[in-house]
């Protein structure tokens, strides 16, 4: 079938030669596309949406012929749920509790452990009613529960939820998997201790305790001090070893006790050189070997993992290794190897190798994945495929009865006894009381896998009758020619044909034009089908409004036909259009139009007849006139359109004043010839139309009489006031607090806002508004007090005033309206010790709302949000980076750029800080005198002669940098902040404001006094060489928390 566009094409071509008003039957048939044939199947790979008899690739493939039945349903085989037989049960991985699964399964598989746990006392269980869910809540509890649900389940897998939710961990975290099995074997005595059964009171001990000693030896006078301690797992160091037995040797080596670390000796008295070494002295029956994979790196401050090569026996002599029992075997064969995969120590993934106790067989744990290892031999396999690099080596070849593993971080080794192959050690009963328990769960997972096979057979059977309903009803679809018909959705038939969803009411409302038809444009999304299944179909689901061959739209199709038509025309009726405005129009028949409007004019029209034909297309089924906003389109007119053309919507609207009279600017128009404007008017039948004797609008030029007489009497003002307040409007010769003018004893205050809004007013009067009034209110209190102290304005509350020379008090008083004078006296006194000076103020300060306003200033300091700082660079103690020139523009930085944003000088303004010479070129100048209160930077100091006008705003110089902050934010977190902006870590930073250092990472910056604006001084110490490495803190942003505020700690 043709493509969509040529579709369209097709379906309009008649207009060339058709007028609107001999549109027949025929044409609008033409334009719904009744007679475009319909596709056989197999002609279209996806169906023809511009046809509406194209019944192919709607979703009926699925539907004819033969069906498998696992089609109809997405339920998957419950009984995959199940456990197999013989075989473990797994755990579900909660997000990150990898590393928690891994030693659940190899404590599960420690057979004395899991027995000593089911002989706890449970008074909870044992006394549980079976008709509500078992919540366990002890330690003890949880395990039982979770042992007896990994012996005896159903489940394929099962939920630890239980025991990771009473244990308070965060799923989403990786946290320290040798740390986890520390604190959790702890918090595991503890609670055993407190058993009543004296044989359940030390297991944790009996099973993972051994006793060893720290012995120092004096090299001068020999003597031994031993240290006696408990271990429940050996932490052997790797790096720089091959193979296990180097690892156990250099964790028991001597080591030489000197120079600063020298060992004091009791018998000498004194500090000597001593040696000191581990000595084993009893195994445990379960040896915990740490492999320390995970180091601290001190050139990030981070972990990371050491992807070393290491060698392990599957059975481990330590008889060399026991102290005076050097020539005694002691065997231990291995029970588990715990496997780390990834090559950062913040993120991977945890599983475990484990040997059945009872089989000897070895298994796989990896979450809910269980796979049984060949052969009954240990294969770590892909366990050891991580990224590979440049840097790693090969794979060392391992000795029959070894392994070799980069993964490893923990081995498990079991002592070999006799009695460990007896059935009855080997055989752990459930108890009674558990396995009630265990027998529930079982139950409500068969009535679940009862409840989801049902649930796939009524799916097998609503999708037979589906497929029975559609193989009738395709084939009635079909219109055939001559016969009647009627149109439905084509994404409601989709919907019919797909099982996943509910098939819902026909709604063809959504086709509807403005006169309740069926509009043209919507029948490529619809499907004319044979009245017999339209009946079939609106009987089974209901829906309409019905759309037979009656509602095909004949004013739509008629409109449409006019637009078309004109858009054909358009290009001829523009060039005949521009030869004709080049003749001047015959006298008194002439038309005003707009210059804007005539030179555009091909745009505005095309514009016009897209939202005509917008109007006859279909928008989301609004009907009567209802039709979106239209936008002028840009791609016919000139690339560089002035602002008023683009505004520009409409014909003559460029002339058309605000009271809808005629333009009094008679530059923004033209006459055109009758003829001219009969064509225009075409297609613009709605614009406003002038002719030649049109006056212009009265109002306008009553309203452009008074305009210039307000700008004259505008300019007079500002003139006179300029001249009587020169030196105010200028800024020169200004009294300043700082030092007190002599010739005076008295001066007065007005708000800073009047002064700019003055000066506005002076440089433009034509274009401001006059200022009328002196609203010295705002520096005043609701009680009528003044806010600032004399101290006060020398500081940075001088932003806020203006201060007046007597003088020019009585122009302001005379000129402008004022609510409230202000002024300040110096009254000098004589004194013993000579002349004090004080200062008052009328109003008098008010006190009270004095030390609120202050309170709320320094309340403001210390609880900001989204503050700027500046951080600076420090090379050395007294020199600052690069700090001769100011930064103009800084990147890196987390707040905005703070450049100052030129302001625009209208023709004959002058500015203060300019002085302007005959040639219009502008030099900076030197005030004579000090400025203004509002220019100087607070504190208003020493603005002396030779001084400019400076910006109060923060100048950051080179190598500074901008932060946005907030007040309840650790100094840790805006260290992080700092690192980002100037890859500098944070345990490299030293940080001072004000020459006070920032030490406490944990305290906030309201605290440490740090506000907004502050200049914070950075002094690195030596950065880090390997940038790579620093990847790593940028990865972890926070300090790491661990397992604090967990159960593992008490919490």
């Amino acid at each position: 079938m043709a493509p969509r566009v040529q579709l369209e094409k097709a379906a309009w071509r008649w207009v060339e030669s058709v007028r609107p008003e001999d549109i027949h039957r025929e044409h609008i048939e033409i334009a719904y596309r009744i007679c475009v044939p319909p596709c056989k199947r197999g002609a279209c790979r996806r169906n023809c949406k511009g046809n509406p008899n194209c019944l192919v690739g709607i979703g009926e493939h699925a539907w004819l012929g033969e069906i498998n039945e696992n089609s109809f349903h997405n339920i998957d085989d419950p009984n995959s749920e199940r456990r197999d037989k013989n075989t473990f049960v797994g755990l579900t991985n909660l997000g990150a509790t990898c590393y928690v699964n891994t030693f659940l399964q190899v404590w599960f598989h420690n057979l004395e452990l899991r027995r000593t746990l089911y002989l706890c006392q449970n008074a909870r269980a044992e006394e549980h009613n079976m008709d509500s869910d078992y919540e366990p809540r002890s330690i003890c509890e949880h395990l039982q529960y979770l042992f007896a649900l990994l012996q005896n389940s159903n489940r394929r897998y099962i939920d630890p939820s239980g025991l990771v939710k009473a244990l308070g961990l965060d799923t989403g975290q990786q946290q320290d998997a040798q740390e986890f099995s520390k604190l959790f074997l702890s918090l595991l005595e503890d609670t055993l201790s407190k058993q009543k059964n004296p044989n359940l009171q030390n297991v944790i001990q009996l099973q993972f305790c051994g006793q060893m000693s720290y012995v120092t030896v004096c090299n001068q006078c020999g003597r031994a001090s031993p240290l006696p301690s408990r271990y429940y797992e050996l932490e052997l160091n790797i790096q720089g070893h091959k193979n296990l037995t180097e690892c156990v040797t250099e964790f028991l080596k001597e080591e030489k006790l000197d120079g600063d670390n020298r060992y004091f000796c009791e018998s000498c008295q004194s500090k000597q050189n001593a040696t000191r070494r581990i000595k084993l002295h009893s195994l445990p029956r379960v040896l915990n070997l740490q492999l320390m994979r995970f180091v601290f790196d001190r050139q990030t401050g981070h972990k990371k993992k050491l992807n070393t090569f290491i060698s392990f026996p599957e059975q481990l002599d330590m008889g060399p290794f026991l102290e005076g029992k050097e020539d005694e075997k002691c065997v231990y064969e291995l029970s588990a190897v715990l496997i780390h995969r990834g090559v950062s120590a913040y993120s991977g993934h945890y599983i475990a190798h484990v040997r059945d106790a009872r089989t000897s067989d070895w298994y796989k744990f990896n979450d809910e994945e269980i796979e049984k290892m060949e052969g009954k031999k240990l294969q770590l396999g892909i366990e050891e495929d991580i990224a590979e690099t440049k840097s790693q080596t090969r794979k060392p070849k391992c000795s029959k009865g070894y392994h070799c593993s980069r993964n490893a971080y923990m081995l498990v080794y079991k002592c070999h006894r006799e009695e460990d192959t007896d059935p009855m050690e080997t055989n752990v009963d459930v108890p009674g009381f558990l396995q009630r328990l265990v027998d529930r769960d079982n139950r409500k997972f068969e009535e679940w896998c009862l409840e989801m096979a049902d649930m796939r057979k009524q799916s097998v059977d609503k999708g037979k009758a589906k497929h029975e309903e559609v193989k009738e009803l395709y084939e009635l679809l079909p219109a055939e020619d001559g016969q009647q018909y009627e149109f439905v959705p084509l994404e409601w038939l989709k919907k019919w044909l797909d099982d996943s969803t509910v098939t819902k009411e026909i709604d063809n409302g959504n086709f509807l034009c403005s006169h309740g038809k069926l509009h043209p444009d919507k029948v490529g999304e619809a499907k004319r089908i044979s009245v017999k299944a339209a009946e079939l179909l609106f009987d089974r689901y209901g829906g309409g409004p019905r759309l037979d061959g009656s509602t095909l739209c004949e004013e739509c199709v008629g409109q449409r036909c006019r637009v078309l038509r004109l858009k054909n025309q358009l290009a001829e009726d523009y060039k005949e259009v521009t030869n004709l405005v080049k003749g001047p129009p015959k006298s008194d028949e002439g038309y005003w139009v707009g210059k804007t409007s005539l030179r555009i004019w091909r745009q505005l029209a095309l514009e016009q007849l897209d939202e005509d034909e917008e109007e006859t297309k279909h928008i989301d089924g609004k009907t009567n006139g209802e039709g979106p906003e239209i936008t002028a389109t840009k791609e016919y007119g000139p690339e560089n359109q002035d602002e008023d053309e683009e505004e520009m919507k409409t014909f003559n609207k460029d002339i058309l004043c605000r009271h809808g009279g005629l333009s009094i600017l008679e530059s923004e128009r033209r006459l055109v010839t009758e003829e001219v404007w009969s064509k225009l008017r075409v297609y613009f039948p709605k614009a406003p139309q002038f002719t030649q004797l049109q006056e212009p609008c009265q109002q306008c030029l009553r309203q452009e009489r008074e305009g210039k007489e307000n700008e004259a009497l505008n300019r007079m003002m500002a003139s006179e006031q300029k001249s009587s307040l020169l030196n105010l409007f200028q800024e020169k010769n200004r009294p300043t607090l700082t030092k007190w003018p002599q010739e005076t004893d008295i001066l007065y205050i007005v708000p800073m806002f009047f002064v700019d809004e003055w000066r506005k007013f002076i440089r433009r009067p034509t274009k401001t508004t006059p200022v009328s009034s002196v609203g010295n209110s705002l520096l005043l209190c609701p009680h009528g007090g003044f806010m600032f102290t004399h101290d006060s304005m020398l500081m940075g509350d001088a932003q806020h005033i203006a201060l007046l020379w007597p003088g020019e008090w009585e122009v302001i008083s005379r000129h402008f309206l004022v609510d409230q004078p202000i002024s300040i006296c110096q009254i000098s006194q004589a004194t013993p010790n000579g002349s004090s000076v004080e200062y008052t103020t009328q109003p008098e300060l008010c006190r009270d709302c004095r030390e609120g306003f202050i309170f709320q200033q320094q309340r403001d300091m210390r609880e900001y949000a989204q503050a700027t700082v500046y951080v600076r660079k420090v090379i050395d103690d007294k020199r600052i980076m690069k700090e001769a020139a100011p930064e103009v523009n800084v990147s890196g930085s987390e707040a905005e750029d703070e450049r100052e944003e030129p302001v625009a000088k209208v023709d004959g303004e002058r500015d203060p800080d300019f002085s302007q010479i005959e040639d219009g070129a502008k030099r900076q100048r030197l005030s004579d005198g000090t400025i203004g209160a509002a220019a100087s930077p607070a504190p208003m100091a020493s603005c002396g002669k030779s001084s400019i006008r400076r910006s109060t705003r923060h100048r950051k110089l080179r190598g500074e940098k901008a932060l946005i902050v907030s007040a309840n934010q650790t100094l840790k977190e805006l260290k992080i902040q700092i690192m980002h902006a100037f890859s500098v870590a944070p345990f490299d930073q030293n940080l001072s404001i004000d020459g006070r250092c920032l030490t406490d990472d944990s305290a906030t910056l309201g605290s440490l006094g740090v506000i907004p604006e502050s200049v914070i001084c950075l002094k690195a110490d030596e950065p880090i060489a390997d940038y790579a490495a620093l990847e790593d803190v940028y990865q972890v942003c926070m300090p790491e928390e661990g397992f604090k505020g967990t159960g593992l700690l008490g919490h």
